[in-house]
């Protein structure tokens, strides 16, 4: 496992400080500086860019060739961290939960460690993570106009008190897929000049704004329609094996989802969450690769596969196994014989 130091929360010197053992190309362009990388270390980029009140960004598209830790020890600063991974997933410890907890992807994260304690991050070898960490400094954002921060919950508040040293704070909180539609936007923003530099600030305050109501939500027991808790993670975890073992029977979205005590909406909303698909578009998939060990594993004729898959007509499932697997049933069948 690679290990890089960070000892400043200075968005451009982070990148500076990352690029030591990354050994990329650094540049900067209104006030926007890109780190890219391609070489024995790994892919990916990292963007950074700092605006007034403390508020700063730092994002990361990166595919490591080895596991990597990343340590932030900062001691002048404790900033507050508006975490957002839109793929893949990070492991995270600091020095007062030696425990790894996994920050997953779609998952809205705030958090804030008690001063001169590190911070560490894992991006697991051989995965695209696409994350972004949106930093405040209480001390900077506290002096901004109209910053209406008494109107936040007590517990987030106090991660925004400088005037007595603050316990560390942590919100792993619920999936929502509206904030990971608002960074998408974020990240296809193709402006110039100060277009491009209100756009994104603009962009930022947004994404909080949204990561702080999912807070407040979360705190009041509330569920957004676009939002998903992790019991709703694991029920719709727990019923993709219903599915295996029930695959030659008619798999409704609705029969799924009375089967979980689950409205239809939310079940669609799961399965973008965690397999990036449709109910059916999962299911579909799921029967075209059982279909094809059938074929591979056992003498039954394609006819009997079919049925047992749950399919109604074969010409409907050559069609769609071709378009999956650029082979027809049959040839596919000759094919592995062959061999």
């Amino acid at each position: 496992m690679q290990k890089i130091e960070i000892n400043s929360i200075d968005c451009a010197k982070i990148l500076e400080q990352l690029n030591i053992h990354l050994k990329g190309k650094l540049t900067n362009q209104w006030g926007e500086h890109v780190l890219e990388f391609d070489n024995q270390i790994g892919k990916g980029i990292v963007r950074s860019i700092a605006f007034d009140w403390g508020v700063s960004l730092v994002d990361y598209d990166v595919r490591f060739i080895q596991d990597t830790k990343i340590v932030f020890n900062i001691e002048k600063a404790n900033p507050i961290g508006f975490i957002f991974i839109s793929e893949g997933s990070l492991d995270y410890t600091n020095d007062t939960e030696e425990k790894p907890y996994t920050f997953e992807r779609f998952q809205n994260i705030i958090i804030s460690t008690k001063k001169f304690s590190k911070e560490r991050y894992t991006f697991s070898k051989s995965v695209t993570i696409k994350v972004n960490f949106i930093y405040v400094l209480p001390i900077e954002y506290v002096k901004k106009k109209n910053n209406n921060l008494s109107y936040l919950s007590k517990s987030l508040f106090s991660a925004f008190n400088e005037e007595k040293a603050r316990s560390p704070y942590k919100h792993y909180g619920n999936y929502n897929l509206k904030i990971a539609d608002q960074i998408k936007q974020l990240h296809e923003n193709y402006e110039n000049g100060i277009v491009r530099t209100l756009s994104i600030e603009g962009q930022l305050n947004l994404i909080m704004a949204m990561q702080i109501l999912e807070h407040n939500n979360y705190e009041n027991n509330l569920v957004l329609p676009e939002s998903l808790t992790k019991e709703d993670i694991k029920k719709i975890h727990n019923l993709s094996g219903y599915i295996i073992d029930n695959i030659s029977e008619p798999l409704s979205v609705q029969s799924l989802a009375i089967k979980i005590g689950m409205n239809s909406k939310k079940l669609q909303l799961g399965f973008r969450v965690l397999y990036s698909k449709s109910v059916n578009e999962y299911t579909r998939q799921l029967k075209l690769e059982i279909s094809r060990d059938y074929i591979k594993n056992s003498n039954d004729s394609i006819s009997e596969i079919v049925y047992k898959i749950g399919f109604k007509s074969r010409s409907y499932f050559s069609k769609i196994f071709f378009e999956r697997y650029g082979i027809l049933p049959n040839d596919y069948r000759k094919k592995i014989k062959a061999k």
